[in-house]
Protein backbone atom coordinates (compact mmCIF):
# COMPACT_ATOMS: atom_id res chain seq x y z
CA UNK A 1 0.00 0.00 0.00
CA UNK A 2 1.39 2.94 -1.34
CA UNK A 3 -0.55 5.82 -0.36
CA UNK A 4 -2.22 4.42 2.69
CA UNK A 5 -1.51 5.01 6.35
CA UNK A 6 -0.31 2.73 8.59
CA UNK A 7 -2.68 2.30 12.26
CA UNK A 8 0.54 4.53 14.27
CA UNK A 9 0.66 7.41 11.90
CA UNK A 10 -3.37 7.54 12.35
CA UNK A 11 -3.63 6.89 16.23
CA UNK A 12 -0.58 9.80 16.68
CA UNK A 13 -2.80 11.96 14.96
CA UNK A 14 -6.12 11.28 16.65
CA UNK A 15 -3.86 11.77 20.25
CA UNK A 16 -2.44 14.76 18.98
CA UNK A 17 -5.65 15.96 18.43
CA UNK A 18 -7.28 15.07 21.65
CA UNK A 19 -4.50 16.92 23.75
CA UNK A 20 -4.99 19.88 21.69
CA UNK A 21 -8.44 19.69 23.02
CA UNK A 22 -7.63 18.66 26.62
CA UNK A 23 -5.38 22.16 26.81
CA UNK A 24 -8.26 24.21 25.14
CA UNK A 25 -10.37 23.37 28.01
CA UNK A 26 -8.04 23.39 30.77
CA UNK A 27 -7.35 27.13 30.39
CA UNK A 28 -11.14 27.51 30.99
CA UNK A 29 -12.20 27.63 34.42
CA UNK A 30 -15.14 25.81 35.80
CA UNK A 31 -14.91 27.94 38.93
CA UNK A 32 -16.79 30.57 40.32
CA UNK A 33 -15.24 33.84 40.03
CA UNK A 34 -13.89 34.58 43.59
CA UNK A 35 -14.89 37.20 45.30
CA UNK A 36 -12.15 40.26 46.82
CA UNK A 37 -11.90 40.37 50.80
CA UNK A 38 -11.39 43.54 51.76
CA UNK A 39 -8.11 44.27 52.90
CA UNK A 40 -7.46 43.96 57.16
CA UNK A 41 -7.47 47.37 58.66
CA UNK A 42 -3.76 47.94 60.56
CA UNK A 43 -5.24 50.09 62.92
CA UNK A 44 -7.80 47.29 64.74
CA UNK A 45 -7.19 46.54 68.07
CA UNK A 46 -5.84 42.81 68.17
CA UNK A 47 -7.97 40.32 70.10
CA UNK A 48 -6.71 39.81 73.93
CA UNK A 49 -5.23 36.68 74.83
CA UNK A 50 -7.17 33.99 76.82
CA UNK A 51 -6.06 32.69 80.26
CA UNK A 52 -4.03 30.09 78.89
CA UNK A 53 -1.73 32.82 76.68
CA UNK A 54 -1.03 35.08 79.48
CA UNK A 55 -0.16 31.30 81.50
CA UNK A 56 2.17 30.72 78.30
CA UNK A 57 3.81 34.01 78.77
CA UNK A 58 5.26 33.39 82.54
CA UNK A 59 5.61 29.70 81.70
CA UNK A 60 8.03 30.15 78.39
CA UNK A 61 10.34 32.29 80.83
CA UNK A 62 10.30 29.58 83.65
CA UNK A 63 10.69 26.86 80.76
CA UNK A 64 13.93 28.42 79.32
CA UNK A 65 15.43 29.26 82.82
CA UNK A 66 15.24 25.30 83.29
CA UNK A 67 15.98 24.14 79.76
CA UNK A 68 18.62 26.69 78.31
CA UNK A 69 19.92 24.58 75.34
CA UNK A 70 16.10 23.97 74.51
CA UNK A 71 15.09 25.72 71.09
CA UNK A 72 12.26 23.58 70.37
CA UNK A 73 8.88 25.92 70.21
CA UNK A 74 6.81 22.08 70.38
CA UNK A 75 8.65 20.77 73.58
CA UNK A 76 7.67 24.59 75.19
CA UNK A 77 4.29 24.11 73.92
CA UNK A 78 4.00 20.80 75.35
CA UNK A 79 4.97 20.87 78.04
CA UNK A 80 2.67 23.88 79.08
CA UNK A 81 0.12 22.28 78.01
CA UNK A 82 0.63 19.34 80.37
CA UNK A 83 1.24 21.82 82.93
CA UNK A 84 -2.36 23.78 82.66
CA UNK A 85 -4.22 20.60 82.44
CA UNK A 86 -2.72 19.38 85.69
CA UNK A 87 -3.26 22.69 87.30
CA UNK A 88 -7.00 23.20 89.65
CA UNK A 89 -9.30 25.87 89.12
CA UNK A 90 -7.39 27.83 91.91
CA UNK A 91 -4.39 28.01 90.18
CA UNK A 92 -5.72 28.91 86.96
CA UNK A 93 -8.05 31.92 88.72
CA UNK A 94 -4.96 34.56 88.50
CA UNK A 95 -4.98 33.99 85.03
CA UNK A 96 -8.15 34.24 84.22
CA UNK A 97 -8.73 37.56 86.13
CA UNK A 98 -5.64 38.89 83.63
CA UNK A 99 -7.67 37.49 80.86
CA UNK A 100 -11.12 38.85 81.74
CA UNK A 101 -9.24 42.62 82.40
CA UNK A 102 -7.44 42.85 79.19
CA UNK A 103 -10.65 41.59 77.26
CA UNK A 104 -12.23 43.80 79.48
CA UNK A 105 -9.98 46.78 77.69
CA UNK A 106 -10.75 45.32 74.51
CA UNK A 107 -14.20 45.91 74.73
CA UNK A 108 -13.84 49.56 75.39
CA UNK A 109 -11.12 49.75 72.61
CA UNK A 110 -13.30 48.34 69.76
CA UNK A 111 -16.13 50.12 70.76
CA UNK A 112 -14.43 52.96 69.98
CA UNK A 113 -13.01 52.05 66.96
CA UNK A 114 -16.34 50.67 66.11
CA UNK A 115 -17.68 53.75 66.42
CA UNK A 116 -15.25 55.84 63.93
CA UNK A 117 -14.85 53.01 61.47
CA UNK A 118 -18.92 52.61 61.36
CA UNK A 119 -19.08 56.46 59.73
CA UNK A 120 -16.51 55.37 57.16
CA UNK A 121 -18.09 52.36 56.63
CA UNK A 122 -21.34 53.72 56.02
CA UNK A 123 -20.10 56.37 53.96
CA UNK A 124 -18.31 53.72 51.69
CA UNK A 125 -21.14 51.40 51.20
CA UNK A 126 -23.59 54.53 50.39
CA UNK A 127 -20.57 54.83 47.67
CA UNK A 128 -20.79 51.01 46.72
CA UNK A 129 -24.17 51.13 46.52
CA UNK A 130 -24.60 54.04 44.05
CA UNK A 131 -21.86 52.22 41.94
CA UNK A 132 -24.02 48.82 41.72
CA UNK A 133 -27.12 50.95 40.86
CA UNK A 134 -24.72 52.18 37.94
CA UNK A 135 -23.80 49.38 36.99
CA UNK A 136 -27.59 47.64 37.23
CA UNK A 137 -28.50 50.34 34.53
CA UNK A 138 -25.73 50.08 31.97
CA UNK A 139 -26.35 46.24 32.19
CA UNK A 140 -30.47 46.70 31.75
CA UNK A 141 -29.72 48.67 28.63
CA UNK A 142 -27.17 46.33 27.30
CA UNK A 143 -30.22 43.90 27.71
CA UNK A 144 -32.76 45.88 26.27
CA UNK A 145 -30.33 46.32 23.39
CA UNK A 146 -29.92 42.94 22.63
CA UNK A 147 -33.33 41.70 22.77
CA UNK A 148 -34.38 44.38 20.51
CA UNK A 149 -31.72 43.46 18.11
CA UNK A 150 -32.77 39.62 18.17
CA UNK A 151 -36.35 41.38 17.32
CA UNK A 152 -34.76 42.81 14.26
CA UNK A 153 -32.83 39.85 12.93
CA UNK A 154 -36.05 37.73 13.57
CA UNK A 155 -37.89 40.12 11.14
CA UNK A 156 -35.53 39.86 8.88
CA UNK A 157 -35.04 36.22 8.46
CA UNK A 158 -38.93 36.29 8.05
CA UNK A 159 -38.91 39.10 5.45
CA UNK A 160 -35.91 36.81 3.03
CA UNK A 161 -37.90 33.63 3.41
CA UNK A 162 -41.13 35.41 2.05
CA UNK A 163 -39.35 36.96 -0.84
CA UNK A 164 -38.05 33.16 -2.09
Amino acid sequence: MKGGKSKAETVKKADSRLSVKRKATDKVSTKPAKKEKPGKDPNKPKRPPSAFFIFMEEFRKQFKEKNPGNKSVAAVGKAAGEKWKSMSASDKAPYESKAAKRKAEYNKVMATYNKKSDVVVTKSKAKAKADEEDEDDEEESDKSKSEVNDEDDEEESGEEEDDD
